[in-house]
């Protein structure tokens, strides 16, 4: 089960087909033209135009990179889009900047109401880079053949669908929002100082923090609907873009916010998921997920083949041999 030399060129060449066409060459349509901008609907550096310059990048993306992936395109080329957008988010300002930009009540009330729907176009464009890879496959036709890792019990619900499968999707949707919200709470918060309304606020963490807290919530969240209810990444992506969502309604109250605004500086927060932008949020939230679901596959794998050889260690005394 250990990827071969091959395997990680195929993985670096979906990714690198991402950061290419949408994290450096848009970057001039989507990076913000003031210093420390923030890649965000809010600051006007996404529009209605360059959505549709991004959607159109991921959908090259996903095409490009399902064919420079074969015969594993299926699985790998999904990776080009979400690493486009990481890059944006790496390069993008903080949530502190918008916070500074937007100082009173008014202007954040108005700026969370944006960002609390802002997830669902980087998630449409995550899901344009998925369809550029379905379509690359529809191209290649019958010749496609996806990653042979042997899933018996996914094949067989597939095929005769019965109700707790719908019922797992949801139970995997809502618990991966749960998971990644509770983790993400506790990695990616920064200094953390007392504040006599709200208990604590916690300060704008470091770019590199948010990337790590983000890719490895998901992951983990990924990776136990998948071990424990047999879903796949695609419900922790879509959860990704529910999470700002999420965190805004529960701590940014209008009583929350005046208190912020009169108290605190920009660069504070009432909860650490609010320090994370939404591109941030489904970008790294979705390399995450997908991270997650073949890390349970594989553990899956691993469980099955050494119950079958008696002894925990079975799959590598196999290998061995």
């Amino acid at each position: 089960m250990e990827l071969s030399w091959l395997m990680r060129l195929r993985i670096a060449a979906a990714m690198a087909t991402g950061i290419i066409l949408i994290g450096i060459l848009a970057w001039p349509i989507a990076g913000h033209i003031e210093p420390f901008g923030a890649v965000s609907v809010a600051t006007g550096s996404i529009n209605a135009s360059n959505s549709i310059i991004l959607v159109v990048l991921a959908f090259l993306a996903g095409f490009i990179a399902y064919f420079l992936s074969w015969p594993y395109g299926q699985e790998i080329g999904i990776l080009a889009a979400p690493s486009g957008l990481a890059v944006l988010g790496l390069r993008t300002g903080s949530m502190a900047s918008l916070m500074q930009l937007n100082p009173t009540l008014a202007q954040r009330q108005a700026l969370f109401a944006v960002l609390k729907w802002e997830p669902i176009l980087w998630l449409a464009i995550v899901a344009a880079g998925y369809a550029g890879v379905l379509s690359g496959q529809r191209i290649r036709g019958k010749a496609s053949r996806g990653l042979s890792v042997p899933e018996p019990n996914d094949a067989q619900e597939k095929s005769n669908p019965n109700p707790r499968i719908y019922l797992n999707a949801a139970i995997g949707l809502v618990s991966s929002v749960l998971i990644a919200y509770f983790f993400i709470g506790l990695l990616a918060q920064d200094v953390k100082i007392f504040d006599p309304k709200l208990g604590s606020v916690v300060s704008q963490p470091e770019v590199g923090q948010i990337a790590f807290a983000v890719i490895v919530s998901f992951g983990l969240a990924s990776f136990a609907v998948k071990a424990f209810l047999n879903v796949s990444y695609i419900w922790p992506t879509i959860a990704s873009s529910i999470v700002n969502a999420f965190a805004i309604i529960a701590y940014v109250k209008q009583d929350v916010l005046q208190h912020l605004v009169k108290h605190q500086p920009g660069a504070f927060f009432s909860n650490a998921v609010i320090s994370i932008l939404p591109v941030q949020m489904v970008a790294f939230g979705t390399l995450g997920a997908i991270a997650g679901y073949w890390l349970a596959v594989r553990y899956n794998f691993w469980r099955k083949h050494s119950a079958v050889l008696g002894t925990p260690y079975g799959g590598r005394l196999t290998a061995e041999k």
